[in-house]
């Protein structure tokens, strides 16, 4: 699969806040389900965003090793404007990239580019965001990591055995959140600029 085509197409950050905002003030979100309840999730996670864009503390060694990162990146998101798991990691990401002047945050919708998607599914699911690491010059393959902090997505699949139902799970993930204060997806991310800083590309995707 060349990645070429979803780069062109991707927007920044800053153009999937606007996509967002403007969508919800026609009453709408992103996606193919238009339905009361998914903008009423997509309007609760534009608050999320807002909100951790304010509070979001990144550790001082994560701030280093990104600020170190010498490998020019290009990290490509998947995501949707009414996903709770994006609302709550993309902002943390968004301020690690934005500590190193070698990584570039480029953005596309998950109901509009199915055939990556299914790329890059987590336990045979379109789970989102998922975010691809490419390499700047390439465009190939360095790492993925998503849809959320591998000991989230342990207490999610915790939940899932137990039947709990979809908005009981989505209630108890944002309590762990909330908990958890970012600190997973930061320790995880250190782990990542190691890893990635010198990893040979995958020359599968290109």
């Amino acid at each position: 699969m060349t990645m070429k085509p979803y780069i062109e197409k991707s927007i920044t950050f800053a153009e999937y806040l606007k996509l967002i905002d403007d969508l919800l003030a026609k009453g709408k979100t992103t996606g193919t389900n238009q339905s009361e309840a998914m903008f009423n999730y997509g309007k609760l996670n534009r608050q999320r965003i807002k909100r951790l864009e304010k509070t979001i503390e990144l550790n001082e060694s994560l701030k280093e090793k990104a600020r170190k990162n010498n490998r020019k990146m290009i990290w490509l998101i998947i995501t949707e404007g009414w996903c709770g798991d994006a609302a709550q990691n993309i902002p943390i990401i968004e301020k690690i990239a934005s500590e190193s002047p070698n990584i570039e945050t480029r953005y596309v919708l998950r109901d509009e580019n199915l055939e990556l998607m299914d790329k890059y599914l987590t336990h045979n699911a379109r789970s989102i965001p998922k975010l691809i690491a490419l390499d700047a010059e390439t465009l190939k393959e360095i790492g993925v990591w998503g849809p959320r902090p591998s000991a989230a997505m342990e207490y999610f699949s915790e939940m899932k055995a137990e039947g709990l139902e979809k908005p009981q799970m989505m209630e108890n993930m944002q309590r762990w959140y909330n908990h958890d204060k970012e600190q997973s997806l930061q320790a995880e991310f250190e782990k990542l600029f190691e890893q990635w800083a010198g990893r040979k590309e995958n020359a599968a995707v290109n």
